[in-house]
């Protein structure tokens, strides 16, 4: 087939309302379009540059939005095909975009022409006309010009240019080193005596993927919904270790070598020490945060260190409590850490009496949907239908998103099971942003992506509580952006909610799955059609922060981590990285891993997820998300059975109107004063995570 042919059939040029058919997505389309539609926006920007009448929006954003939109949206798929449905022929034709879509946005950000027009609207009268979305737009783009390195002459110019390139490939590259390590690695057992204590699930999926590589006995892979109930469940010490090494070890020098990140981490560092240099800035922290709520890298770990000596107490508790209770009853006096899941998991059993095993077959996929998409009902008045359009996979499926007239806000694909060639781990991502143009409006389309347990046997999925929690995570997510109310894509929620809110409406859902009325809709018992009996709830919310502490701690130190080594002015060696590390853990740890763990190796947030310099926001976002919460619960009622329903019309309404809908139109810290009234307090956290004595 010729080139020309390929585009026009190419699905990934349709135009920009049309829905894509991911299924007709081949890798020889990628390619082709992305040349295509980068020379389109080439072009209208090289046009909008040129314009010889005064700036204004029409003859400067809007005209460049139309191409960007459509090029914007081809690479967003081709990145999640990447992502969910990886082959080696993808991979090839996703990585040979890699250059030209990094040097397209480096050549856009260097684009001096461009950056005196939005300079030139900004002081012009037009620019007191527009609305405050669109001031907030041209402003931020000002910003990211200056953050660009817009400024920038001669050699420094061309400098960086080569550093951005640079950065896109290496966090590519980092990427497919952690998901070919954990596709690459398995374990064929035996003897069957070795599997005690693993979920029956667990066993079956084992035995599955054996028989499907002709092999007798059971494989082990490191993928979440079997390296998890490994650590928890396996009696076998030996097995925990082995795979607790190989996990711990992944993409690094412990591994295979044709995987190991190390040197790619050292690349990554010293470039991004390089970057902020370059634009002005004393290291890389301190250029991220000019786009977050938090002012500065000291304010950040004050605030880390603070979080840290409030939970110390309970976590030394926590960690004095699991010692005692595993050399007491599991007759492990040393314990290791490839024993803390196993016996963490056996003193929740005996202190609550319930396993996670034990709820897990109340929370049957279709019951947990049903409820998941009832709150959102709830909270928000959109419905979730199911839909016909084609998807990407034959686990993926697209839902509409329909307001209370029925017309169609936006629409969700959700893909929610493990599979080789998928990478591991949650997140929310978007093919394309709400805009009205002219009399058009292009809906949202977001993707939302989890790594559960497939179904087997016949029987449709079953989630453990944890994987409850996560895919609500991830649905606030994609309702922050398909239930936007703004206009323009440069205010949407992913391009301009600083980064360090951005987590606000995601955990924000985390809530409702410890309600009891919501968890009561979310179980039907797969063999008896039985809801979550209350006395079994009761046991679960006892459990809610068991090893909060621990776990809080666990968090502070991943976070002071990523903010330490990227305080630095220049790059750091693998074993400089690690001796940062060891000096985190020295400082906040309770729980110190071999000298052989790797656990940078494999940190995508870091290195190949956008959270460089940012991986605290969970914990500042935690912040706002459990105030935020906390306004449900003042406005909560009573009911007759002794629990609260915590829906209150009037506050669904103002969370909806002044957090969700408003995406990136203002500032976050605008936003969350405008729901709650006040600045955000510690309170909130401290109180749901156990942290302080409640009254």
């Amino acid at each position: 087939m010729t080139s020309k042919s390929i585009s026009a059939q190419n699905p990934l040029l349709s135009p920009a309302e049309a829905a894509v058919d991911y299924g007709a997505v081949r890798p020889a389309h990628i390619e082709p379009a992305v040349r295509e539609l980068i020379a389109d926006t080439r072009a209208a920007i090289e046009a909008a540059a040129d314009q010889p009448q005064s700036p204004n929006w029409e003859n400067l954003v809007e005209v460049i939005e139309d191409p960007s939109e459509r090029l914007h949206r081809a690479w967003s798929i081709a990145g999640h095909l990447n992502s969910v449905v990886n082959t080696p022929e993808l991979r090839a034709a996703y990585n040979a975009c890699l250059p030209l879509m990094s040097e397209f946005s480096t050549w856009v950000g260097l684009h001096r022409g461009l950056y005196e027009r939005y300079r030139a609207l900004a002081a012009s009268p037009a620019y007191a006309e527009l609305s405050p979305t669109r001031q907030r737009i041209v402003d931020l783009a000002l910003r990211d010009f200056r953050l660009s390195g817009v400024e920038l002459q001669g050699q420094a110019r061309d400098t960086y240019a080569r550093n951005a390139d640079l950065q896109a490939q290496v966090a590519q590259k980092f990427s497919e080193n952690v998901m070919d390590a954990t596709d690459g690695w398995s374990l064929l057992i035996t003897d069957e005596a070795r599997l005690k204590g693993l979920p029956d699930s667990v066993i079956a999926s084992a035995r599955q993927l054996a028989q499907s590589a002709s092999e007798d006995g059971w494989k082990l892979t490191l993928h979440m919904p079997c390296y998890l109930p490994v650590m928890q469940h396996a009696q076998d010490r030996d097995l925990r270790l082995t795979v607790y090494r190989a996990y711990a070890t992944r993409a690094s020098d412990q591994g295979d070598p044709a995987f190991d990140n190390s040197e790619s981490i050292e690349s990554l560092l010293a470039l991004r020490a390089e970057e902020a240099t370059l634009l002005g800035h004393p290291d890389f922290a301190a250029l991220r945060l000019e786009t977050r709520m938090a002012d500065s890298a000291p304010q950040v770990l004050g605030f880390l260190r603070e979080l840290a000596a409030k939970a110390r107490p309970s976590a030394q508790r926590d960690l004095a409590e699991l010692r005692s209770f595993a050399a007491q009853h599991l007759g492990l006096d040393t314990l290791e850490p490839w024993d803390i899941a196993y016996a963490s998991e056996r003193l929740r059993e005996q202190r609550y009496a319930y396993s996670d095993e034990e709820l897990r077959p109340y929370f049957t996929e279709s019951q947990v949907l049903a409820g998941l998409f009832d709150v959102i009902h709830t909270l928000f008045g959109v419905r979730l239908q199911a839909c016909d359009a084609p998807a990407w996979h034959p686990d993926a499926r697209i839902y509409q998103v329909l307001d209370a007239q029925g017309q169609e806000l936006g629409r969700l694909g959700m893909d929610l099971y493990a599979r080789p060639g998928k990478q591991g781990g949650a997140w929310v991502d978007s093919e394309r942003s709400r805009r009205r143009h002219g009399d058009t409006l292009h809906r949202p389309l977001a993707w939302l992506t989890c790594n559960f347990s497939a179904p087997h046997d016949g029987r449709e999925a079953q989630l453990t509580h944890d994987e409850v929690i996560t895919l609500f995570h991830e649905s606030g997510h994609a309702m922050h952006t398909l239930l936007s109310r703004v206009d323009e894509p440069g205010a949407a929620a992913f391009a301009a909610v600083e980064w360090d809110a951005i987590e606000l409406p995601s955990q924000f859902m985390e809530n409702f799955c410890w309600e009891w009325g919501v968890l009561k809709s979310l179980t039907r018992h797969a063999d008896t059609g039985e809801s979550l009996p209350r006395a079994l709830y009761d046991k679960l919310t006892a459990a809610r922060n068991f090893q909060s502490g621990l776990q809080t701690l666990r968090q502070v130190e991943f976070s002071l981590f990523d903010m330490l080594i990227h305080t630095q002015t220049h790059g750091l060696s693998i074993s400089a990285v690690l001796d940062t590390l060891d000096q985190v853990r020295q400082e906040v740890a309770l729980l110190i891993p071999p000298a052989w763990h790797r656990f940078p190796h494999a940190f995508s947030h870091l290195f190949a997820g956008g959270y460089g310099a940012g991986y605290y926001s969970y914990k500042w976002a935690e912040v706002l998300s459990a105030d935020a919460f906390a306004a449900f619960e003042e406005h909560a009622q009573a009911q007759p059975d002794g629990t609260r329903n915590v829906f209150d019309a009037d506050t669904c309404r103002r969370y909806l109107d002044e957090i969700i809908a408003v995406g990136g139109a203002r500032p976050a810290a605008d936003s969350f004063r405008a729901f709650r009234g006040r600045d955000p307090s510690l309170d909130a956290l401290l109180r749901h995570s156990g942290l302080v004595e409640t009254q």
